[in-house]
């Protein structure tokens, strides 16, 4: 073996034992980990290196890593989950399982990334999985596949759809059918809802326009397919909606699989705007009727997750993205979300605290004017405690 191999390893060892300590960062609403819980330099040294000195005399990264990021996550016996999306220096992006006895730290690699069924011949590229434990029994995973759009002459022209395997194990996949939305050509950020609403499936959808812009598309959309093998959706009921000059005046989408609470379903989502510098996008919080999870009954005001310190720089900068949570029956939450299309965070929070937030939270006014009432009245209040401390 290469002496280089030894001290490559000795780093890679040290990284997955690392222990993960929370952030001096303080809000009330979560608790940040002070290390991403995966990065590159996560993935195993023999997926990366051809080992044998004969062909490799260098010892040279063959096949090279360049980002490991948002990742759907799920617990199955005691044991934590993370199918990340990982980045290949070719740009072709892929899953890999990454397992753990911790939700925030020492999560490892499968010695294979996820082989799905090549049933999409035109699909170049696959990402963002969002992992739903159904009542149906299965784990279904829902992801982006891309294609050329070989309608257009620009290479960058693409077709997004929205891809669907299932499993019970995260190691066989049956590959089904795309989803179809009959009145949206593109779809990205869909999301499989845990339970049968009226007997159907439930997806969250993100109906667009092109690969890019949203166009038309008005927000988080629901809509609804008897057979889940042929997933055909109609009619998109539009639940979180796109509004001006806030945090989703660009676009949004369904971020991690639902989560039950007695209070409604909590929705945590992303949201981007545009700036000078680019495209902005942060985590928000919604929450939707339990009867009728088509139904917004919660919005707080403004970000939930937005980008801080080193999470603002990356292949992407200035953007936070989630695909990912676990709820443990203790009530303990883990949101696993991605900085700048780079590597992995975990957030830790509890479902008191997230109903907390999602329903105690102020809604965002809209006018700069009723904004400034909406502090002042807080000030007041506040001033008038601390007086008669």
């Amino acid at each position: 073996m290469h002496p280089n191999y030894y001290v490559e390893f000795d780093k890679y060892q040290k990284l997955v034992n690392k222990k993960n300590e929370k952030s001096s960062v303080y809000t009330g609403m979560y608790d940040r980990y002070v290390d991403p819980v995966l990065t590159n330099e996560h993935i195993p040294l023999f997926w990366k290196y051809d080992l044998n000195e004969k062909t490799n005399p260098h010892f040279m990264e063959r096949l090279g890593v360049n980002a490991v990021f948002n990742s759907g996550a799920i617990e199955l016996n005691g044991k934590y989950y993370l199918v990340a999306r990982i980045e290949g220096n070719d740009r072709k992006s892929f899953f890999g399982v990454a397992e753990s006895d911790s939700p925030v730290e020492g999560f490892e690699f499968w010695d294979y990334p996820v082989e799905l069924p090549d049933t999409c011949k035109e699909e170049t590229n696959v990402y963002d999985m969002r992992l739903t434990k159904h009542e149906d029994g299965y784990i279904y995973g829902v992801f982006c596949s891309e294609s050329k759009d070989t309608s257009s002459n620009d290479l960058a022209a693409a077709v997004a759809e929205a891809g669907i395997v299932r499993t019970k194990d995260l190691k066989t996949w049956e590959r089904l059918k795309n989803l179809t939305t009959l009145n949206s050509p593109q779809q990205r950020n869909v999301v499989l809802h845990p339970e049968f609403v009226n007997g159907k499936y439930m997806f969250y959808t993100r109906p667009m326009d092109s690969f890019i812009e949203t166009g038309s598309g008005g927000g988080i959309g629901v809509g609804f397919c008897d057979d889940i093998t042929n997933t055909v959706v109609g009619e998109e009921i539009i639940t979180s909606k796109r509004k001006y000059h806030t945090i989703t005046e660009s676009k949004n989408g369904a971020g991690a699989v639902p989560i039950k609470t007695e209070k409604g379903w909590i929705h945590v989502a992303h949201g981007v705007r545009n700036t000078a510098a680019g495209l902005r996008y942060v985590i928000y919080v919604f929450a939707t009727d339990l009867n009728d999870p088509t139904k917004v009954i919660a919005e707080p005001s403004g970000f939930y997750i937005a980008p801080m310190g080193i999470e603002r720089v990356g292949d992407v900068s200035n953007v936070v993205f989630t695909n990912g949570a676990i709820v443990k029956e203790s009530g303990e939450v883990y949101i696993y979300y991605a900085s700048s299309d780079t590597r992995l965070h975990v957030a830790a929070t509890t479902i008191e605290r997230l109903i907390d937030y999602t329903f105690n939270t102020p809604t965002d006014p809209l006018r700069s004017v009723r904004c400034v009432q909406q502090r002042c009245d807080l000030i007041r209040k506040n001033l008038e405690i601390l007086k008669n401390m």
